[in-house]
């Protein structure tokens, strides 16, 4: 059997890091005086120094899981995962989120659709508790096949509170949180997964009383208790784990990670494992694999958030690297 990989399907995660950085090295400008970027702190939202305030933002789409909503005629989810891909990042740093715009990008006017997109976008609002400012809907015939659903999310959060993941260190306890499913990330891969096998997305996943469809689909999740917890403990780092998976840890520490204890995936995730060949490494790399979140504290901290969420202990920090179990992940 071929073993597939998230580079089989289009998505090279090594090259869009360089194509990355090589626009950061073009975009050198910056503001001077009031609303200046705040360049030494963020990892997963941008900041702007507003005095003792800083406001954060934040900007995502919902990606290739356009296009099986599209294909299932179902779109009444996919706002929620644009909602959600935005705000989670604004909580990773402690910023507590306000304000979204969104950006819908049409091959054609398909008012099912965008009301099936709307009420999404509202049930995501509501979670997060933000209110939905504006939009823009562009109908791009020559461009867009289907559809594209992005936004924008603006938040804020005193200087002083901001969560830089530079209070980790060796020791410290890593807390996970489980995921609703695949969220909004590696959908080219398990998109090429099921295409290449014998299953459509209309077939019940086997042991399931859902279809793959739908369970690929399942919105993602949007962990509004971070803004508790961060008051209740002091939490020295948060990562939303999206894309690249377990690797996304790096964003937040030059420490390393040491997972011996993770949260056990959704069957969905072992299907498409089974399915695709996939090896164990590169499901790590690409999927959530079952967490979405991961708080890091110290222990004296950890039983307080045990308490206040439906995470548990996965690991811990260590000197370098990045395991999990006897599988060391690059």
């Amino acid at each position: 059997m071929k073993r597939l990989t998230y580079a089989d399907s289009g998505v090279d995660i090594r090259e869009e890091e360089r194509a990355i950085s090589a626009m950061k090295r073009v975009m050198t400008g910056r503001r001077k005086g009031i609303g200046a970027p705040i360049t030494d702190i963020g990892h997963y939202a941008g900041l702007i120094d507003m005095g003792e305030y800083a406001i954060a933002m934040t900007t995502d789409g919902v990606g290739s899981k356009v296009l099986i909503a599209s294909a299932m005629r179902k779109w009444d989810t996919v706002g929620i995962d644009c909602m959600a891909m935005n705000v989670n990042d604004l909580l990773a740093i402690g910023a507590e989120p306000l304000a979204f715009v969104d950006y819908l990008a049409l091959e054609r006017v398909d008012p099912e659709m965008t009301a099936q997109i709307a009420v999404g976008l509202e049930r995501g609002a509501k979670i997060a508790n933000v209110s939905i400012v504006g939009g823009e809907t562009a109908s791009l015939p020559e461009i867009i096949r289907g559809f594209d659903l992005a936004g924008t999310a603006i938040g804020m959060i005193k200087k002083e509170d901001v969560v830089t993941g530079e209070k980790i260190e060796k020791e410290d306890v890593v807390v996970g949180l489980p995921s609703s499913g695949l969220h909004s990330n590696g959908f080219s891969l398990a998109r090429k997964i099921v295409e290449e096998s014998s299953y459509t997305y209309f077939d019940r996943m086997p042991g399931s009383e859902k279809t793959i469809g739908e369970l690929l689909l399942e919105p993602t999740r949007i962990y509004m208790e971070a803004l508790a917890v961060i008051q209740k403990a002091d939490v020295h780092g948060m990562a939303h784990i999206t894309g690249s998976g377990l690797l996304k840890l790096h964003r937040i520490s030059g420490f390393g990670f040491e997972i011996d204890d993770p949260i056990e995936p959704q069957p969905i995730f072992r299907f498409l494992q089974e399915e695709g060949g996939v090896a164990e490494d590169e499901m790590y790399r690409t999927f959530n694999m079952g967490m979405g979140w991961v708080f890091v504290l110290s222990e004296d901290d950890v039983d307080a958030v045990l308490k206040m969420t439906d995470g548990k202990v996965v690991g811990e920090i260590v000197d370098e690297g990045l395991r999990l179990g006897d599988m060391e992940l690059k």
